[in-house]
């Protein structure tokens, strides 16, 4: 049977090695990525399709046993080839107990590599000759929206009616939601992707500089403008500009949009002519721009051209279940980053992390887990998380688990009620400062 040839990813800190391995692969017409780190090559498999794995064990910071948990854990049908100089019996049955299809000792000759590459994606192949499809086991990511709940399965429903359109969209939603996630999604996700994504933060922007930077200038137009410049709305032509924070627009920038919306044609400040554009305008705000139509600081008929398909965005408080999957991005973002190995948190905690109402939303659970993962060593437990989460958090009556684990939540609640006095929770407890603290440490 002729197999079609695949991605190949190669993992070695041996720079020969990687190059011995990429020209045999090469004169087998496969194509080939290389990493002489875990953490390069965890990176390559959240970017690319990648079809067998080949790495060695013995490597720097993380090692390859680490990296074929994870390919394990994220890639169940990933097949995977050892490619070691330090073989053992131990070495192997652990390899082999974790999902490695073969298992090839340096030195080795060309066509045993062929024979334990066959092996291995023959693995992948099922009864009928067809190449399985590798895929996460988990439902993946939707462009940049990480999440499995109702509300957010919502959301990418309306997205997949708009994103091949250049309808209106209005997105709205708390601060921290995800917004701008949303308004990328809608554009990267249709068919004018490989048009330019212009995102522009209304608030960030001086009310007297928002205008020009919007619609551009010409030289002259006022103080300083000493030639011709094109603003945000003409850099995205063709494809899409994502005004966040519309609420802030000043009401000559609002009458200005309007004219956009109407007549598809911008305007520079100091022109009189007019130039064509097409642009798909996303607007989003956490203001409640009806209250401030009624204050008549924002232009109705603006509203209504905005909000020809409207995005709510929901709190992270109404779609807990969404929880897990974005603290494990964040896990993985900032372990390999702070500490170039996978940092896990325990169950404890992720429960504190899911009974917490997060008025920050996904900006604050990202600050949480960011600090955690520094406080911490390989997991996250309880006692990593800020107080102000435990203090907000009364676990269920019923929920069984070790006595270990009840004991330390017995303890940090005295420590919660005495503001931390370690002296006066261990004359509470009937124990020293040092068991207190030996026993948060166990």
């Amino acid at each position: 049977m002729q197999l079609q040839k695949e991605n190949i990813l190669i993992v070695d800190d041996d720079l020969n090695i990687l190059e011995l391995l990429q020209r045999h692969l090469k004169s087998w017409s496969y194509h080939t990525y290389k990493a002489v780190s875990v953490k390069e090559a965890v990176q390559i498999l959240r970017d690319t399709k990648i079809d067998l794995l080949i790495t060695d064990l013995k490597m720097p910071e993380i090692d390859g046993f680490e990296l074929i948990k994870f390919v394990s854990e994220h890639y169940p049908q990933l097949p995977k080839l050892v490619v070691t100089g330090y073989p053992s019996v131990q070495d192997s049955l652990t390899a082999i107990k974790s999902g490695v299809v073969d298992y090839l000792t340096k030195p080795f000759t060309k066509d045993e590599l062929r024979e334990a590459i066959n092996t291995s994606l023959l693995s992948s192949v099922i009864n009928d000759g067809d190449v399985i499809e590798i895929s996460e086991e988990k439902e993946k990511p939707y462009g940049e929206i990480i999440g499995n709940s109702e509300k957010i399965r919502r959301v990418i429903q309306i997205i997949e009616r708009v994103k091949n359109n250049k309808a209106t969209i209005f997105i709205k939603g708390e601060s921290g939601t995800g917004k701008e996630l949303v308004a990328r999604a809608i554009h990267y996700q249709g068919k004018f992707s490989r048009a330019p994504f212009i995102a522009v933060n209304c608030g960030g922007i001086p009310e007297n500089l928002l205008e020009s930077e919007l619609f551009g200038y010409t030289k002259g137009a006022f103080t300083g403008a000493e030639k011709d410049r094109d603003g945000f709305f003409q850099a995205a032509n063709g494809g899409t500009i994502f005004l966040d924070e519309i609420g802030n627009a000043s009401t000559a920038v609002q009458s200005r949009l309007l004219r956009v919306l109407q007549e598809k044609e911008v305007v520079k400040v100091g022109a009189q002519k007019a130039t064509k554009i097409d642009v798909r305008i996303i607007a989003a705000t956490n203001s409640d721009l009806k209250e401030m139509i009624k204050k008549e600081t924002f232009r109705e008929d603006l509203f209504y051209r905005l909000t020809v398909v409207e995005i709510d965005v929901a709190p992270l408080r109404e779609r807990k279940d969404d929880i897990p999957l974005l603290t494990e991005k964040f896990l993985f973002k900032y372990g390999i980053e702070y500490k170039d190995r996978f940092v896990r948190m325990s169950p404890e905690a992720l429960l504190v992390l899911q009974r917490y109402d997060w008025p920050g939303n996904i900006r604050e659970l990202e600050n949480v887990v960011q600090r955690a993962v520094i406080m911490c060593d390989k997991v996250i437990e309880i006692e990593h998380l800020p107080d102000s989460l435990k203090h907000t958090i009364d676990f269920p009556e019923d929920a069984l688990v070790s006595l270990k684990v009840m004991e330390k939540r017995y303890i940090q609640k005295v420590l919660n009620a005495t503001n931390n006095n370690k002296t006066k929770a261990a004359e509470i407890l009937g124990i020293d400062r040092k068991t207190i603290r030996l026993k948060l440490e166990d």
